[in-house]
């Protein structure tokens, strides 16, 4: 047997209870007596991220790394200049209006930051009367860190603006002011801020000890933040609270959710800020999702799952009877997906899924102004197989008569669009401009079905160049994630071109745990007792592509991040004879030990999503393909994971126990490394070329594995 390459924790006993521990709230059935196990690994987790120890470690695995990519040097810059010739350096985001200004963000070669501008309307963005609103690289300026979530300016006038910032890479945000006007400073947030309607006030939520969004405050500006008041505190762990406006700016949205069940409260903001009563919609039922879009102040349409329409349908309630969902919009439908609902003055937006595609749909107010489901339009595009998002950010002005949306394939680059709803026609805000000698033609965008286990059609989207002879079997990056019902979208990202442009074929498996086929392909294909589907899907996937002809298992790499990190973890555990290399961002791996802890970020919210190991009905299903403790003594591909000394998500103690773990046991010589970014977390760098070095050398690791090194076509 090989010795373990790279470094090797040492092992200290430390036991982990699962199951009812007196003063923890463990979920509402745990085991009693409770189950008791050993980690010898527990003692990398340091909350503080300052023990000497542990950060002795983390700087072994930095200098491992380093040591083990220095043949990657030259590769990793070729692929991070073709990065940079594929965007444009100095560019300039879709305009968009927003009260008496257009918005725009600008990016400048040779700065990593964005800048955040404005021109007053009728002028032209980028003109000489443009006004710098908030400058992001002289905020980074001296920081290993930052990320600004949100700049906001304050209804009407916007003399004001607010911004939140965040500079550990943790997620809770400082919000400042920009300029001297306001000193006021509040701090501990989650970054998002809601204006009310006079810029007298804004809103804003804070975290639990555990990172769980959960207090909504009112700060009225001159104030401190001691004086704020709390409208509304979340006091169930499975919960976290999150806020919004009414798009007419009259009505505080406050929403509730666990990741099956939501209530949603309304605080009108007519009556100053002396009003502090909020308005129940619905009270909570367990397994009601609805979302609440608000049409002018006393008008509600309400999206919901409620009497089994797991699809959603649309209701019509008014806000003097909040009680009263009998009056069906939109009707629930097994084809259709809907899942998220806005509302205009003149029309709604409806986004969601049909035939495993995003979809958009408006309605118009008929004369009277109201709604009516004959008014329901889904708009068509060309290509068989693409992307279309609404672009709710860009989409400020209530009485607007056009919907901005974004457009693309895997082929075809991203194109803004205003579309005039009542006309039907669109005009192209922006199309991204790629370098590099970018051509659409040559490249080949389809759409491939596997088969799982149980006989379920497993979507595969391909982009590959043209040039290739498929009747040969070609290197393969299958990429996936499986969670959360969150959708891997077959659209345009310059990040797969280094690949497609050397002849490797990229491949995402749209495996059950998203919601690429509806809200099914989640609720019921791949969560809490049947979430091994996700992992049993992506090898039906890799087995597709292996048995069609189009790949081998020496030129099959697979990648996932986050929750797709736990996807490749059980999936190499599983079946380590499908591929030879891979790459897990930050993945979620060490599940038993994490999800049985509520004192760690995300647990008691997602005990919604995997189970609660804490309970005997999931503590064996769970086990059964937790990364960690599943690794055993076998082959393994060439692995490479990345992790950040910062993120609340999935914290760095869990790459750094399965890096430890495989290297312990695995009967290979293949490569275990550890990118660990000291300064970031979970999303990696805010610096945009950091992330494109990032990218770059996790790319060269793959291609220098698949032994492909040169482009196709020069």
């Amino acid at each position: 047997m090989p010795a373990p390459c790279g470094p090797v924790a040492e092992q200290q006993d430390h036991e982990v209870i699962f199951g009812k521990v007196e003063g923890e709230d463990r979920g509402p059935n745990p085991m009693d007596p409770p189950l008791r196990r050993n980690d010898p690994l527990f003692w990398l987790r340091d909350d503080n991220r300052t023990n000497p120890k542990v950060l002795a470690h983390l700087h072994l695995e930095k200098a491992y790394f380093e040591e083990c990519t220095v043949d990657l040097k030259d590769l990793s810059e070729t692929v991070y200049q073709e990065h940079l010739s594929h965007i444009q350096e100095t560019d300039m985001s879709a305009p968009y209006v927003h009260d008496n200004y257009m918005y725009y963000k600008r990016e400048v070669k040779g700065l990593s930051y964005k800048i955040h501008c404005r021109v007053p309307l009728g002028k032209t963005p980028g003109s000489s009367d443009e006004q710098v609103v908030l400058d992001e690289n002289k905020l980074a300026e001296g920081k290993a860190f930052c990320h600004v979530r949100q700049v906001e300016p304050a209804p009407p006038k916007h003399s004001l603006v607010a911004y939140s910032v965040d500079y550990t890479g943790n997620e809770v945000y400082t919000i400042r002011f920009v300029g001297d006007d306001v000193p006021d400073v509040v701090e501990g947030t989650n970054g998002h801020i809601v204006w009310g309607p006079d810029g007298g006030c804004f809103f804003y939520t804070t975290k639990d000890a555990a990172q769980r969004d959960y207090k909504v405050w009112r700060h009225v500006i001159g104030q401190q933040q001691s004086e704020d008041v709390c409208l509304y505190t979340e006091v169930d762990a499975v919960f976290s609270a999150c806020m919004s406006k009414s798009g007419d700016g009259n009505t505080l949205l406050i929403t509730s959710s666990s990741s099956e069940t939501t209530e949603v409260h309304l605080l009108d903001l007519r009556g100053g800020v002396a009003h502090n009563e909020l308005e129940t919609v619905r009270p909570r039922e367990k397994g009601v999702r609805y979302d609440v879009a608000l049409h002018g102040t006393d008008t509600l349409l309400v999206l919901t799952n409620k009497d089994k329409c797991i699809n959603g349908q649309v209701l019509i309630v008014q806000r003097s009877a909040p009680s009263d969902w009998t009056r069906v919009l939109v009707p629930h439908s097994e084809e259709v997906f809907i899942e998220e609902i806005a509302v205009f003055s003149t029309f709604a937006v409806l986004a969601g899924r049909r035939a495993g595609l995003s979809r958009i749909w408006t309605m118009q107010v008929g004369p009277d102004n109201t709604f009516s489901n004959s008014l329901v339009n889904e708009l068509q595009f060309d290509e068989p197989v693409f992307t279309t998002h609404v672009v709710l950010s860009q989409m400020h002005m209530y009485n607007t008569a056009t919907l901005r949306l974004t457009y693309s394939s895997m082929t075809t680059p991203t194109t803004w669009y205003d579309v005039h709803v009542a006309e039907g026609g669109r005009t192209p805000v922006k199309i991204r401009e790629v370098g590099g000698g970018f051509n659409p033609a040559h490249y080949v965008s389809k759409r491939l079905l596997a088969t799982a286990p149980d006989g379920t059609k497993i979507p595969i989207s391909l982009v590959y160049d043209a040039a290739l002879d498929l009747t040969k079997p070609h290197p393969t990056m299958l990429y996936g994630y499986g969670s959360y019902g969150i959708c891997v979208e077959p659209e345009f990202n310059i990040q797969y071109l280094p690949y497609v442009d050397r002849g490797v074929i990229f491949a995402i498996a749209h495996v059950r745990g998203g919601g690429e086929m509806g809200r099914a392909w989640y609720e019921l294909g791949a969560k809490y007792l049947t979430k091994r589907n996700t992992f049993m899907d992506f090898i039906a996937c890799a087995e597709h592509l292996i048995s069609s002809g189009l790949t081998t298992p020496n030129q099959l790499a697979c990648e996932g991040r986050s929750a797709g990190g736990l996807l490749i973890g059980a999936v190499l555990n599983m079946r380590p004879d499908l591929f030879h290399v891979a790459l897990a961002g930050v993945p979620f791996v060490d599940v038993m030990t994490t999800m049985c802890d509520p004192t760690i970020p995300l647990t008691t919210f997602e005990w919604e999503e995997w189970g609660n190991p804490n309970e005997y009905k999931y503590f064996d299903y769970m086990n059964s393909y937790s990364p960690i403790d599943n690794v055993r003594a076998q082959a393994y591909p060439h692995l490479m994971i990345q992790a950040g000394l910062h993120d609340p998500r999935v914290a760095y103690w869990e790459p750094v126990k399965w890096a430890s773990r495989l290297r312990q046991l695995k009967t290979d010589g293949n490569e275990v490394l550890v990118k660990m970014d000291l300064d970031s977390g979970h999303f990696s760098s805010a610096d945009r070329y950091k992330y494109w070095r990032e990218m770059a050398i996790q790319q060269a690791f793959v291609l220098k594995h698949l032994n492909v090194r040169c482009l196709l076509r020069r």
